[in-house]
């Protein structure tokens, strides 16, 4: 089987609304996912980052950019709110080019 576009997701909870939670989860999140799968950034093709209306202190893609995702694009979007959903939840969906099929983390 050769390199394909394929997808996967991840999903973490930041401790509180903050700069420093948000960007400690998503990093968190994104080294387990890119571990994991054993993805490279030369690999990933777009990442959406959503998060529940309860985290507004960051957007979540900062933390990608920090960790050197420059030249992926990415987008951040709101959960949309479900009573009983888990709170200042995190989600990921990364599209990547992978020749395996790869494994979600939900920390």
């Amino acid at each position: 089987m050769g390199t394909r576009i394929t997808a996967v997701r991840g999903a973490t909870t930041a401790s509180v609304n903050s700069p420093k939670a948000i960007a400690a989860a998503v990093t968190e999140l994104l080294r387990k996912l890119l571990k994991t799968n054993r993805l490279s950034g030369s690999s990933l093709i777009a990442a959406l980052f959503t998060a529940t209306r309860d985290l507004d202190a960051a957007f979540p893609a900062e933390a990608a950019r920090a960790l050197g995702m420059t030249r992926v694009p990415l987008l951040c979007a709101q959960e949309t709110p479900v009573k009983g959903a888990p709170r200042r939840c995190l989600r990921v969906l990364l599209l990547a080019r992978a020749d395996r099929p790869l494994k979600s983390l939900y920390l």
